[in-house]
């Protein structure tokens, strides 16, 4: 039978396969929460207000919205999730979720734990990739200042430069290591100059073979352009493209920060015109697949399940090392799962970091699963389904 036919994502025993009866109870009472926008505005509003209160809820949230979304309070205690995934054919993408940082000391020790992360990499064959957020390395205003060509001072330059070592030190590494590197998207208004630089990252490092990847928010309506115009400045110079292709994650920032500054929104006019880009980007990679690395960082099972047609109709192996499919781990296991249990190459994001410091990242997650239209409900009803299932079998 044609995988075209075969390949389903409704199936929870593949999907649930590796959870137990508490855990899937663990996501029934949260995706259950996160199905009720009020119920789950209450309930973030109240975590931050616990802490903020010094009241002893760490236990909860650990065992929780931090056991769901999180893998581990380090790099070391991370691992269990990483041998788990594994055994069902998945790859780990571990991810240093810490946010909100600004000081060079920081910078410094967060670039130390992305290169732990890629020492880690070395010593398991689940995980073929490492991750960061140039936001990690930089304080945000200079990056605004770098969009908005405006000059530094010397103290400014000096910051500067430092960030360019830190990101080179981190790809060079990763390259010598034999691993990808993703480096993430940022909001419109700093992503210019992060580009520049994961461009000339690309430049120096995928000569032969692809190593260092840009991410491309494809509900940003410049995005597709901006793909195939850095492919065609590398067919002239000589590189491989790695792209990560997302829907994007700062919609409502970016919609309101183009009002209140009057210039033209920069987002896709429609959920459907972003669906559309997505999968043309996803066309275009496939279709140039010997110059351009494919990372289909995705939720959506019409994409998914696209991608896979697209690689069938170009001949391309299942597990083609050119091609990943990426989910949050956490989330859509429906489409993890069943991809990897047909040999497509699979990685889960995994965030981890102390409890406290991912709290940012834990309650952006839980606010996006409430926000995004049917993203909750579709793991509420897989998890209710696999939980029937297992009742009667």
């Amino acid at each position: 039978m044609n995988v075209k036919d075969e390949l389903r994502f409704d199936d929870t025993e593949i999907a649930f396969g590796d959870k137990s009866n508490f855990d899937l109870k663990r996501m029934y009472f949260l995706f259950s929460t996160m199905n009720s926008p009020v119920i789950a505005k209450a309930g973030i509003w109240l975590t931050q207000v616990a802490l903020g209160i010094h009241l002893p809820i760490k236990f909860f949230i650990k065992k929780t919205i931090f056991a769901q979304f999180c893998g581990g309070e380090s790099l070391k205690g991370s691992m269990k999730t990483v041998e788990k995934l594994g055994a069902s054919n998945i790859h780990t993408i571990l991810d240093y979720s810490v946010e909100g940082e600004s000081k060079e000391s920081v910078f410094d020790q967060n670039k130390e734990e992305i290169i732990q992360s890629l020492h880690l990499a070395n010593q398991s064959t689940h995980i073929p990739t490492g991750v960061m957020k140039l936001t990690g390395f930089v304080s945000f205003s200079l990056l605004v200042k770098r969009q908005q060509g405006k000059a530094f001072d010397t103290k400014e330059e000096q910051r500067w430069q430092q960030f360019l070592t830190r990101v080179d030190e981190i790809c060079s590494f990763a390259v010598k290591s034999g691993k990808y590197l993703f480096i993430d998207a940022e909001e419109s208004w700093i992503q210019e100059p992060i580009d520049e630089i994961v461009n000339d990252m690309m430049r120096r490092y995928n000569q032969d073979k692809v190593y260092i990847f840009n991410t491309y928010q494809m509900y940003k309506k410049a995005s597709l352009a901006n793909l195939k115009a850095i492919h065609e400045v590398a067919k002239t110079e000589g590189f491989k493209i790695g792209a990560k292709l997302v829907r994007g994650a700062y919609m409502e920032k970016e919609r309101e920060r183009a009002e209140e500054k009057g210039y033209d929104d920069p987002i896709q006019p429609s959920k459907a015109a972003t669906d559309q880009a997505y999968d043309e980007a996803l066309a275009y990679c496939v279709e140039h697949i010997d110059n351009i690395y494919l990372c289909a960082g995705t939720h959506n099972e019409q994409s998914s399940k696209y991608l896979t047609e697209l690689m069938t109709d170009h001949n391309l192996a299942k597990d083609d090392p050119r091609v990943f499919y990426a989910q949050l781990y956490g989330m859509s296991d429906n489409l993890s799962y069943t991809l990897a249990h047909f040999q497509y190459n699979v990685a889960k994001y995994v965030p981890y970091g102390p409890v406290k410091k991912v709290l940012p990242y834990l309650m952006r997650r839980a606010a996006e699963n409430t926000s995004i239209a049917g993203q909750s409900s579709r793991e509420f009803r897989l998890v209710k389904r696999e939980m029937k299932r297992r009742k009667t079998k």
